[in-house]
Formats: C-alpha cells, sequence, structure tokens
C-alpha cells in the first residue's frame, strides 16, 4: 500500500468532484458515495447504463450456440463478462460444490480477466468437473450464447456497493434471461433486480444461499421465463441507447444553458 499516494488521490477527486458543474452517477447508490467524498448532491446526475436492445433480443435456449456448446438438454446457470476481483465467482464455485446431486446442471463461465486463472484453479480444487470455462463470445453471438443460460449468476463482493455496478446485467435483461444476484442489499443491482421483478437477490458472501436459489430455480419453483420477460420488458424501457443520449443531451443543454 502506498497511503502517501491514495491520500494524494483522494485530495484531487475531492478537489474535481467540488469544482465540477455536473457530475453523472450510474446509480443512486453511487451518487449517494460520490457526495459523500465531495460532490455538490445540486450537480449531481443519475444517468444508468444502457443496452443496445436492437444487437442483444431474446433466443430460443436451444439454438446453434448452445447445441455447439452441448448445453441442450442442460439446466445452465451462466456467467458472461469479466473473470476478475468484482465479480464474486468464488462464491459461485462454493455453491456448485453444494449441487454436485443436481446432475442436470452446468455452471458455465464466459470470459478472462485478471482473477481467471485463480478462478479455474478454486474450481478444480472444489468443483471439479462441475464448471467449463469459455473464453469471450464475438459480439454478433452475444444474443445466442446469453440466451443459453436458464438463469444468469451476478456477483459483486460485499462492501463494492456504490463504487461497481455490473453493467453486464443490462445485456442479460435484453437477452430476456432472469438473475440471481449475490450482492449486498444496498447496492444497484438488488434494486433494480427487485423493482423489475427480473430474478432473486441473495446475500453477497453466501455460497449456500446461492446453491439454495440455484436449486430452487432447477425445481421450477420460480416462473423463470416470466421473469426473464419483464427484465426485457425493464431495459426496453429505461436502458435503451436512445435513452441515455437523451438524458446526456439534456444534460449537457442544462450545463450550457
Amino acid at each position: 500500500e502506498q497511503p502517501v499516494l491514495v491520500g494524494i488521490l483522494r485530495l484531487l477527486v475531492g478537489h474535481a468532484l467540488r469544482r465540477a458543474d455536473r457530475v453523472v452517477a450510474i446509480g443512486p447508490v453511487m451518487r449517494d458515495r460520490l457526495v459523500a467524498k465531495g460532490a455538490n448532491a445540486e450537480r449531481m446526475t443519475v444517468i444508468p447504463n444502457w443496452v443496445d436492445t436492437a444487437a442483444i433480443t431474446p433466443q430460443p435456449r436451444n439454438n446453434p450456440w448452445s447445441s455447439q456448446k452441448r448445453l441442450d438438454g442442460r439446466f445452465v446457470v451462466m456467467h458472461s463478462g469479466n473473470v476478475g476481483h468484482a465479480q464474486n465467482l468464488e462464491t459461485l464455485i462454493r455453491a456448485a460444490a453444494l449441487l454436485e446431486d443436481v446432475e442436470q446442471l452446468s455452471i458455465v463461465i464466459v470470459g478472462f480477466g485478471a482473477r481467471h486463472a485463480a478462478t479455474i484453479e478454486l474450481a478444480r480444487a472444489i468443483a471439479p468437473g462441475r464448471i467449463s470455462f469459455l473464453p469471450y463470445q464475438p459480439r454478433e453471438r452475444l444474443p445466442d450464447s446469453l440466451s443459453t443460460a436458464d438463469v444468469h449468476y451476478v456477483g459483486l463482493p460485499t462492501g463494492l456497493a456504490g463504487y461497481v455496478v455490473p453493467s453486464r446485467v443490462y445485456g442479460i435483461l435484453a437477452a430476456g434471461r432472469p438473475i440471481i444476484a449475490a450482492v449486498d442489499e444496498e447496492s444497484e443491482t438488488a434494486a433494480l433486480v427487485r423493482g423489475a421483478g427480473c430474478g432473486v437477490v441473495v446475500s453477497a458472501s453466501d455460497p449456500s444461499a446461492v446453491a439454495s436459489a440455484i436449486r430452487a430455480a432447477v425445481n421450477g419453483e420460480h416462473d423463470l421465463a416470466e421473469m426473464g420477460r419483464r427484465g426485457r420488458e425493464w431495459v426496453e424501457t429505461n436502458a435503451t441507447r436512445d435513452a441515455a443520449l437523451a438524458r446526456y443531451k439534456q444534460l449537457l443543454a442544462d450545463v450550457i444553458g
């Protein structure tokens, strides 16, 4: 650690936040964090992330990608995106070790990142043969790959609410698939999933809770199709690219005006 450097950076960030004409946060929890760091609350604007809802659309569960990956007929839990420190994949892997009796279950981690090797090593150690790893998929294949999941896992380690907002949520919802969110209660992701009714929220650091949520999904205790439909409806209403651009245009007009 370099406390002097960190202290200087904090002073610079606070100075920039206080002087900015407008500061954009991508969620209300992040807005509150920035205000606590010195941003003027009256100059704060919340503009969520967005997704190209024309490029990513719901596809059949069994599709060319799922067939190629031999996932037809399986119950697929997927993480698709960065494999780093902020994705809480350790909790998913430890949950997988509690689901050895669910024979039709396939857990698929698609992507790459700073903790890719460590994540593979942990999976081999505590859940051998239970988790598949695939590289990032070409953009044009995302509709099929995202639609292959019966449910997507979105994790965020405890303490990162307001600092990290998983943008991959929007692609999942655009594909019309539900979410199991292992996140802090006060996070933007928890509020979105609960508000849209597009999945379930469990503790960020409890593998048994994640395992129970997956088991409930496999056993048909949730209407996954309806959750997926609600998620697609939510992004079409709240998180399209056009909607975000309109908000930024209005923001710039307000500043110039």
